[in-house]
């Protein structure tokens, strides 16, 4: 029922997007034209719905559609303006190459201003009154969790930080003697277990007890993965992988996903090759050192290989031993804080995924000393190295910028884990489109 809920709220939530364009191009028509429009509407019709088809694939590689985000006032208003001005741009482009092919009469130029200007406005209003009214206690999911876990403040914090998702938490360290009344009672939703189940067998009946209450129950590890998309490593074992990771089951992934690498890496070293003169001349003219920079990792099932990268950093950036990349690190030059930004130092890697030693998508391949260091101190850090590393990861994305010490590798392996675990060719494709956006928008580290 849970999920069923969150389905209800991205459908009504894309519903009315969509309905806000097209009432959008509606009011700029009468604008343009004047009332009553005629044929005018026609014409416009089939090329604003190619526009805005795209448009909307915006909004769902940049997130817009995640409700775990939370906006003020003043985010929303940033985001949307950012939003819209990739749109507009990618809207010059298709009515500018495309419209030979969609429709030859229009050239909308003023059109397409005015309807991003009134389209801004009323996704505004929209998405307020649509974030107000999913909090409502009205529609909200009674969550309770049963047992006492340390999971259980930090899955409280997650929650209240994220009040758009519609849950009221309630906590019981003792399992009530009537749950099935009791939930009946507060009219729960969601039921979250942290006992073992397996053992506490009295638990496990009183739960049975509420399930033709049609309560959606769930693990409270589970539940947390669902919430955060993070595996909470410090709180599981080793039964959770072998319940988890059944990789026979992911045998053509990797087959299809060997394909899409060798592809497109081969696509990317035709394209570089009329980039790369280029920024091995800025390299050496700003240091001295060479343009490759060479450096051992670890990949898959602990297997070292040779990593390659343009160098961002001066000469001999580590002469007195390996050491983390941190934020406004010194080491690093003009133009390396550029190629960083940019991704450009990445592109010789793209031989070590034709060679197979890495993948576009997975996690950050790591130095052998940083990997022996902290799989001495993260629970199954090391469980990382199950899948090959990536040129780009989830953890890359949503975890923090530069995992240059213990608290913050904690951090990403969680989101390591949570990829290796729900690793797909679709989550695959949304990692990589979310990366691009991050190039665009120079936000690399």
């Amino acid at each position: 029922m849970a999920d069923f809920i969150a389905k209800t709220k991205k459908g009504i939530l894309l519903a009315g997007d969509i309905l806000a364009l097209f009432l959008a191009l509606y009011l700029t028509l009468i604008i343009r034209y004047g009332y009553p429009l005629g044929n005018i509407w026609d014409k416009h019709f089939v090329p604003f719905s190619v526009v805005f088809a795209c448009w909307l694939v915006i909004f769902f590689i940049s997130d817009f559609y995640n409700l775990r985000g939370s906006y003020n006032s003043y985010n929303l208003a940033n985001t949307i303006s950012q939003l819209m001005l990739i749109n507009i741009v990618v809207a010059v482009i298709i009515f500018y190459f495309f419209s030979p092919f969609i429709n030859p009469e229009i050239k909308p130029q003023t059109i397409l201003i005015i309807d991003a200007i009134i389209y801004s406005a009323l996704l505004f209003g929209w998405r307020k009154i649509f974030y107000t009214f999913i909090k409502s206690s009205r529609i909200t999911n009674r969550v309770l969790i049963l047992g006492d876990s340390p999971l259980n403040q930090i899955l409280s914090d997650e929650i209240k930080s994220r009040p758009q998702l519609g849950y009221h938490l309630t906590i019981e360290t003792e399992t009530p003697e009537n749950l099935k009344q009791y939930c009946l009672d507060k009219k729960i939703n969601i039921l979250i277990s942290s006992h073992n189940l397996k053992f506490d067998t009295g638990t496990a009946q009183k739960i049975f007890d509420c399930l033709s209450l049609g309560i959606d129950v769930y693990n409270i590890n589970t539940f947390f993965e669902k919430i955060t998309n993070q595996i909470p490593v410090e709180y599981i074992d080793n039964s959770w992988f072998l319940e988890n990771l059944s990789e026979h089951s992911k045998k053509f992934y990797e087959i299809a996903r060997r394909l899409i690498d060798v592809v497109l890496s081969i696509i990317g070293l035709f394209a570089a090759i009329f980039l790369t003169p280029f920024i091995a001349l800025i390299i050496k003219l700003e240091s001295p050192g060479p343009v490759i920079f060479r450096q051992i990792r670890t990949g898959k099932n602990g297997k070292d290989f040779l990593a390659m990268k343009f160098r961002s950093m001066v000469q001999d950036a580590e002469k007195n031993g390996a050491q983390w990349a941190v934020k406004n690190d010194a080491r690093i030059t003009k133009f390396g804080k550029f190629m960083r930004k940019t991704r450009l130092d990445e592109i010789p890697q793209l031989l070590n995924i034709l060679r197979g030693e890495m993948s576009f998508v997975g996690p950050r391949p790591e130095r052998p000393e940083f990997v022996k260091t902290l799989s001495e101190k993260i629970p199954f850090y090391r469980e990382r190295l199950l899948v090959k590393p990536g040129l780009t990861g989830w953890a890359q994305l949503l975890g923090p910028a530069y995992g240059g010490s213990e608290a913050e590798s904690l951090e990403k392996v969680k989101y390591d884990l949570y990829y290796i675990k729900n690793r797909s060719i679709l989550l695959d494709i949304s990692i990589i489109l979310k990366t691009i956006k991050l190039v665009f928008t120079r936000r690399g580290q």
